[in-house]
């Protein structure tokens, strides 16, 4: 048994044991309950992030507007991201109607896909127990849990990136160039879904096989070129018909300064993340963090264990950490083309390579974006604590398992403690349950027999009970708007109660918060409503009453809804307005066009005013809505917005301003 955990043969690795009857039962049982847990209550965030939601509704009754991601369906604008994950969900909406569930349950059966992936590819090299517990922290990670019932793109890029890696050890197996080319087509999935997030992988599996791949160097070589020309081509295609399709008969690409979907490949979504100038950004370099600081929160390598991202992702990166540096060295002198080895490297290097990004990127960051570490961190912890206990007999090792174990509690109690009123027993029980775990690791006759399931049991609730207790929070929390963030509380200040998730209008942190520190530019309004509530049907703000704002939906009265709905027919927009969450808020419940002028943030130059103007003497734009966030109009939009309001007469309707551009 131990010549075949450290050195075994290829022919062992590549050939998987028939499954016992404990394997099947466990493995139904991690995915139908991550299944029900991420089903839970799903309807209860409503439109989610409401930005995707309107996409996903145009895409739903447009063939056109699904092909770009278009953010209405009279193709005025694309959302700012690639449309393959908003395909999904259009194709659900188109077969189940327009709802919440039809929109999530797509996101949810990701998640669950994700989780059956990763434990097969982990169980392949490392046994049906690594690939249990993968799966299993995978499911539990609170922004997995977060992310896999929301609508944003990171759940079909995490599966992608998954799947990229379980190709890419199959071609470690057999050394097969198909393996390579599926490699590179899932990673060039994976851009048209989130763009140039997902080439954070790309390094870790090119060194992979460059180091572990069975052929000579040179063909090595040829093969990942192989798999690049893959990515190419499954990515180009699209952005060439984008690219080469005249401007005039197709939206705008949203986020682009120039309407090119170059631009906003390289800038806005590319090096401008890297960066910091981003132009288009929501800060348009108007306001930043306290000392100079970025607004994203300061940079530096203890980022992701800040108190932004730490909730989300940190609970077992440090165990991660340390299991890698076992499995190297239990690898020992494998031959070079050792799958477990190279399992190692790439979800090793995933890690670093993703997780320095992260720490040291001056641009746009957000806590959810931490999902992209969720499917390494778990292999890690999977293959690392299988190797480790199975060589429990040496002294180091089983040191090495009590540190992980020491720092793993370490961690909880740090995490827990930012959230003071959230299970305040539970950081106590971590720290008990632990030391006596890791004590236990230490004495081989408490790692033997029956004392052996005790001691696992402590192990695994002193890693797995703080990031549970934060996903099952999640899991039971709505949340809404176009930044959020898992778990509690973390006591950080909101931002500015704007939609970011539970509570920020009440300074609450856990759903959605700003770094501390963060300074709000003049003029940004504030949302009444109770904490931990959804926004319902009908909420009213006490600026613009139910406007919407740069983070979240308007929330139309049943008065004005009606009144859009009137003739919608005659009109390609049923209204236009300034800001894609604005307009959203009433496409959503018109289930009609409405323009977002300027895009996301009302920034973009599109329409122009004389596109405008021409929109409007054609008929095509039945009402304008006024009264739009301070600080999103900008260029065009405040062009149109003084045009609007120069040539045509306001009314209010429940405290919102319309001006009928038909008259």
């Amino acid at each position: 048994m131990t010549t075949t955990i450290e050195r075994p043969s290829p022919a062992a690795e590549s050939a998987p044991a028939t499954s016992p009857r404990w394997e099947w039962i466990a493995t139904a049982a991690l995915l139908v309950g991550t299944g029900v847990a991420y089903l839970w209550d799903l309807g209860a965030s409503g439109w989610a992030n409401s930005f995707y939601s309107a996409a996903v509704q145009a895409g739903s009754v447009s063939w056109k507007a699904f092909f770009f991601g278009s953010s209405d369906a009279g193709n005025s604008i694309t959302v700012d991201k690639p449309p393959m994950s908003l395909w999904l969900m259009s194709l659900s909406v188109r077969l189940f109607g327009l709802s919440t569930w039809a929109m999530l349950v797509p996101q949810v059966l990701l998640g669950v896909a994700s989780v059956a992936l990763l434990r097969a590819t982990v169980k392949r090299h490392f046994g049906a127990a690594a690939g249990l517990l993968a799966g299993l922290v995978l499911a539990l990670t609170p922004v997995a849990a977060l992310m896999f019932r929301f609508n944003n793109p990171d759940a079909l890029l995490v599966l992608l990136m998954i799947a990229a890696v379980w190709a890419l050890l199959r071609g470690v197996e057999t050394g097969k160039t198909t393996w390579l080319l599926l490699t590179g087509m899932f990673v060039g999935f994976g851009f048209l879904t989130k763009q140039l997030q997902v080439m954070l992988v790309v390094p870790p599996l090119a060194l992979t096989y460059l180091i572990a791949g069975p052929p000579k160097l040179v063909t090595r070589v040829l093969q990942l070129f192989g798999a690049l020309g893959a990515m190419i081509v499954s990515a180009g295609w699209w952005l060439l018909i984008v690219e080469f399709w005249p401007a005039s008969s197709r939206p705008w690409v949203g986020g682009s300064q120039n309407n090119s979907i170059l631009e906003l490949t390289f800038g806005y979504n590319g090096f401008g993340r890297l960066s910091g100038d981003e132009t288009g950004s929501v800060t348009r370099g108007g306001f930043g963090g306290a000392g100079g600081g970025s607004m994203w929160g300061e940079t530096g390598i203890s980022r992701m264990f800040d108190a932004s991202q730490g909730g989300q992702i940190a609970w077992l990166l440090p165990a991660a950490l340390i299991l890698l540096v076992v499995g190297l060295v239990l690898c020992g002198r494998s031959p070079r083309s050792n799958g477990r080895r190279a399992s190692l490297i790439v979800w090793g290097s995933w890690v670093l390579v993703t997780g320095l990004t992260f720490s040291f990127m001056a641009g746009i960051f957000h806590a959810y974006y931490t999902v992209a570490l969720s499917p390494a961190i778990a292999a890690l912890i999977g293959i690392g604590s299988v190797m480790a206990w199975r060589r429990r007999e040496r002294w180091w090792v089983r040191i090495a398992m009590a540190v992980a174990v020491a720092a793993t509690v370490a961690m909880a109690w740090v995490l827990l403690g930012r959230s003071a009123s959230f299970v305040p027993w539970l950081k106590w029980t971590i720290v008990v349950v632990g030391v006596l775990a890791a004590t236990a690791l230490l004495i081989p006759a408490l790692t033997r027999g029956r004392l052996a399931a005790v001691s696992i049991l402590a192990v695994m609730f002193a890693g797995l009970a703080g990031p549970t207790a934060y996903a099952a929070d999640t899991i039971v929390t709505p949340h809404t708007g176009s930044i959020v963030s898992a778990g509690p509380s973390t006591g950080m200040r909101g931002f500015g109660g704007m939609g970011m998730g539970k509570g920020m209008g009440e300074g609450h942190g856990g759903r959605g918060a700003i770094p501390a520190g963060m300074q709000l530019p003049a003029g940004f309004p504030g949302r009444t409503g109770a904490p931990g509530q959804a926004p319902a049907a009908g909420h009213v703000s006490e600026i613009g009453r139910g406007m919407g704002g740069l983070l979240e939906a308007s929330t139309p009265t049943a008065a004005i809804t009606a009144m859009l709905e009137q003739n919608a027919d005659s009109y390609t927009w049923v209204a236009a307005t300034v800001g894609a969450n604005t307009a959203a808020g009433y496409q959503l419940a018109t289930e009609d066009p409405v323009m977002p002028v300027g895009g996301f943030n009302g920034t973009d130059p599109s329409p122009t005013l004389a596109e405008f103007e021409q929109y409007v003497a054609d008929g095509r734009i039945h009402y304008f809505i006024g009264g739009a966030v301070p600080g999103m109009q900008s260029g065009t939009s405040a062009a149109i917005s003084a045009w609007v309001a120069e040539n045509f007469t306001a009314t209010t309707v429940d405290s919102v301003t319309f001006y009928d551009l038909s008259k």
